[in-house]
């Protein structure tokens, strides 16, 4: 994509979703009394008869009756009885408004009125009341030669077609005549092309010497008279006679065209796809490459895709001046899929300048509603992948819409229409009869020019990880490619995953918190939408993600959409909003022999290490891989502000800035995912486990600072009743998320500057499991790498509000404590309200969360229950492993 546009993917969508449309190919519809003598599951297949009856499971069929569905204001789970009830209202009662909002958005349809008889079907101008210029017709040769056939014979004998000289009349009265139809087509205005269904006749192996094919005809138009006046049956399906009726009109046009020294009208040849009727084996247009030669000055225009056969179309297309091919009845005959499969062959080899538009429409207006429908979709999703892939610039991709919906077919047949593409982001002719879609919030123009900018400045991106952290602290992602990201982004929806899925462990394990009914949708957060670090193995980005309900309502059991809905809560009812900074604490690890001892099996990366320390062991084998992962941060946006050795062997800390709220946590998980990734390129293991060797506590610290909205301080009062009385209130509850596993507690331990074990805070004092650094801002150190951080944070918020709810203003039970609480006595404890221990295992804080109905009900009860539930699964499921394994399980998974 290039740096400097004139134009957005809005402006390319908005082009293909409105520009006008010449449908160059089309037919009649049915008359009234008509619309029964027609099986209306026809509009999705060429299947006729015993066939017609398995089209109901083809993927065609189910994506056109959903579509039907919206047209006729269905309900989205009408059976096919249902849609066809209500098509019938439209009919009896509102036909004509019917009529007209299928068939809107088209300019003009060039009808082939040699489908269906003029008693079953409406004459080519009554359709010009539904479009904005005049309808147009297209002459089916082999049907102009039937008729004049059918007048010639209509008194013929037995006796005549014995007599030599009357056959010898016939014929030549027969060609004069059919050479006159042709030449008065030639001059009529309203005649814009001819067309031959040959291919349905006898096939697309066409004599090309005229000649030659005038040698072969007399004894096949004997056979053929004779069968009509012994049969009644004008039908023309002889080789030599086909091919004779396709080199006249080629002749004749052809001189026309070399009279005016220019090209002439076209002649469509139905190519490809087509019922039963048809040889599919001659039904391929490589076979009229030498036809195509001997009239240069002939456009040809190949009809229907020429499905099977779109890729020797193309070829024909693109290296013949005369050829173009007609994109048209694979909309609405085939899948999606299939249906982008065929745009992407035709431009393979083809010039977009020689693809053309059609509907194909025939019978019922629906068939013209559904083709365009379908057809807008499936090239809008095609040219933004080619703009995405920086095959085409915006501009190249709004002429190439232009040009295959309008212009080309406006200056192959001379129409002289102009050109002008309505501003509306939707057009109504995608609408239904009945709803207007509201968009959707997550479609704002904010998030479409975001992930716009953000394409154009990184335009090697190929892939979307779409991400999630579950329940146990586990990032789950979807790995889409940019195309079908940007069409999730801008339909506003998300990815469907099972709601079962939030309930497994992480490793899949099945716990009671698995309900297996149930859909939710993963929608992007595109604020959080960053390039991947230079070593990561695909092109791509990431991008954190909601959980969305089927209305696209916000979940609150997500956890992160359940923090954000308090974040607004604590915004919104206390002038509260919150600035967090993170710490990433981990330790590098080399793996050794996996059949070695536990306390082998790991050994740090530096060995001769200290707090604050740079001996040359970790000048040379550290930090360049502390520098490499710094950089990698920063050219995603992330700056670090500081590193360092920690105290423990091969352990080191990454300072993050400080950010609001959901911004901080989306930040940390993306850098952590950096930091392991990296240096798994090292093959190094990076951990967050609390313990990862004996003596060598790892924590997950996060401060938390107050302020207005309006960026003033927090009144005192307000400080004191979020933390003090909320947080510390709620702290063994807060617990269970914020140190959820059995090895968080061995840091829970006095005098080794992790927290303590008692319930306290204190100003600077590394002691407590709250240290306030400053005023308005505060040190959470009971926090470990193995929670959800966006869980831990929420209970911690959660417990604020309480707080805030409850005591604001009110005298303080805990006071300010400066000492370390496990030096002081029962009697100094409580001078200053301290009396409460911290947890000493996951089970007594799950515990204290099951009985704290408080805090359940400020964030869900339903996700308590399942976490807790699962939680209680993962530690039998671990306690039940040998400790070396289970050891190496929690390393290999935080």
């Amino acid at each position: 994509m290039t740096a400097n546009r004139s134009a957005s993917l809005k402006d390319l969508r908005s082009v293909i979703r409105n520009c006008p449309v010449i449908d160059n190919h089309a037919h009649n519809l049915l008359l009234p009394s008509q619309l029964d003598a027609y099986p209306f599951e026809s509009i999705t297949t060429e299947a006729q008869g015993p066939a017609l009856k398995d089209t109901f499971t083809s993927l065609s069929h189910m994506r056109a009756a959903k579509q039907l569905r919206e047209l006729y204001g269905c309900n989205a789970d009408d059976d096919w009885d249902h849609v066809l009830e209500k098509r019938t209202e439209w009919l009896d009662h509102r036909r004509d408004e019917l009529h007209r909002r299928c068939l809107e958005g088209i300019q003009t349809i060039l009808v082939d009125d040699g489908l269906g008889s003029a008693e079953h079907v409406h004459p080519y101008d009554w359709h010009s009341q539904y479009t904005t210029s005049s309808c147009k017709r297209i002459v089916r040769i082999e049907t102009v030669a039937e008729t004049l056939l059918e007048e010639m014979l209509e008194n013929a004998t037995e006796d005549d077609i014995a007599s030599e000289e009357y056959m010898a009349g016939t014929w030549i009265g027969f060609t004069e005549a059919f050479e006159s139809e042709i030449l008065r087509a030639l001059h009529n205005p309203e005649v814009v092309g001819f067309k031959s269904v040959i291919c349905y006749r006898t096939g697309l192996n066409i004599e090309p010497d005229y000649e030659e094919c005038v040698v072969k005809v007399g004894p096949s138009f004997g056979h053929y008279v004779a069968r009509c006046v012994d049969r009644g049956n004008y039908r023309i399906s002889r080789k030599a006679l086909n091919d004779f009726l396709v080199l006249q009109t080629l002749e004749i046009i052809s001189i026309r065209a070399a009279d005016n020294d220019s090209l002439s009208k076209p002649i469509q040849f139905h190519t490809g796809l087509g019922d039963a009727d048809l040889k599919l084996v001659r039904s391929n247009p490589a076979e009229m490459q030498g036809l195509i030669e001997q009239y240069p000055l002939v456009p040809f225009v190949l009809l229907h895709s020429s499905y099977p056969y779109t890729r020797e179309a193309g070829y024909l297309a693109s290296v013949y001046m005369n050829v173009y091919l007609d994109l048209g009845e694979v909309f609405p005959m085939l899948s999606k899929d299939g249906q982008a499969s065929i745009i992407r062959q035709a431009l393979e080899l083809s010039p977009y300048s020689k693809l053309l538009f059609s509907t194909d429409g025939h019978f019922f207006p629906e068939t013209y509603w559904l083709a365009t429908k379908q057809f807008r979709e499936v090239l809008e999703e095609v040219a933004v992948e080619y703009v995405v892939k920086d095959v085409l610039t915006i501009p190249q991709a709004i002429e190439l819409g232009k040009a295959i919906l309008f212009t080309n077919s406006n200056l192959l047949y001379d129409l002289n229409l102009s050109l002008t593409v309505p501003s509306s982001d939707v057009s109504s002719s995608q609408q239904s009869l009945t709803h207007n879609p509201k968009p959707n919030p997550s479609s704002s123009d904010y998030s479409t020019s975001s992930l716009e900018s953000f394409i154009e400045n990184n335009p090697s991106t190929k892939y979307i990880y779409l991400q999630w952290l579950d329940y146990m602290g586990t990032l789950r992602a979807r790995i889409l490619p940019i195309v079908e990201f940007i069409h999730i982004v801008e339909s506003g929806s998300g990815i469907g995953i099972s709601r079962g899925n939030t309930g497994t462990l992480q490793n899949d394990t099945v716990t009671p918190a698995v309900n297996t009914t149930g859909q939710l949708y993963v929608e992007p957060d595109l604020s959080t939408l960053r390039k991947t670090h230079a070593k990561d193995p695909l092109p791509s980005a990431s991008v954190m993600g909601f959980w969305r309900d089927e209305d696209g309502k916000a979940i609150k059991e997500c956890p992160r959409g359940g923090l954000q809905l308090l974040l607004d809560e604590l915004k919104s009812e206390h002038n509260i909003s919150l600035i967090i900074g993170f710490e990433i604490e981990v330790t590098f690890l080399h793996r050794t022999d996996p059949s070695s001892a536990d306390t082998d099996r790991y050994t740090p990366l530096a060995t001769n290490h200290a707090w604050g320390t740079l001996t040359p062991e970790q000048v040379y084998d550290a930090l360049p891989l502390l520098a490499e992962i710094t950089e990698a941060l920063s050219d995603m946006g992330i700056e670090v502000q500081q590193f360092h050795a920690e105290s423990g062997p091969g352990q080191y800390e990454f300072v993050l800035p400080p950010l609001p709220g959901l911004e901080a946590i989306d930040t940390l998980v993306q850098a952590r995912q950096v930091v392991h990734q990296i240096a798994h390129t090292h093959s190094l293991r990076a951990t967050l486990h609390p313990m990862p060797l004996p003596g060598v506590g790892t924590a997950a610290h996060a401060h938390v600072s107050l302020s207005s909205v309006e960026k003033k301080a927090v009144p005192e009062t307000k400080e004191m009743a979020f933390w003090v009385t909320g947080v510390l209130r709620h702290l063994e509850a807060v617990c269970a998320f914020s140190l959820p596993e059995a090895v968080s507690y061995d840091r829970v331990i006095d005098n080794s500057w992790t927290g303590g074990t008692w319930v306290a805070w204190g100003t600077q004092n590394r002691e407590v499991p709250l240290r306030r650094v400053q005023p308005g801002r505060w040190e959470l150190r009971c926090m470990d790498g193995m929670a959800n951080i966006y869980l831990a944070l929420a209970a911690v918020i959660g417990a604020g509000l309480l707080g805030l709810r409850a005591r604001e203003g009110a005298e303080l039970s805990a006071k300010d404590c400066p000492h370390n609480p496990s030096k002081l006595s029962d009697d100094q404890r409580k001078e200053y309200g301290i009396k409460r221990r911290m947890p000493k295992s996951i089970e007594e804080a799950l515990d204290a969360l099951e009985k704290d109905e408080e805090l359940k009900h400020v964030l869900a009860e339903s996700l308590i229950e399942d976490y807790v539930a699962m939680k209680k699964v993962e530690q039998k499921m671990l306690a039940d492993m040998e400790e070396g394994k289970r050891r190496t399980w929690l390393i290999e998974r935080y």
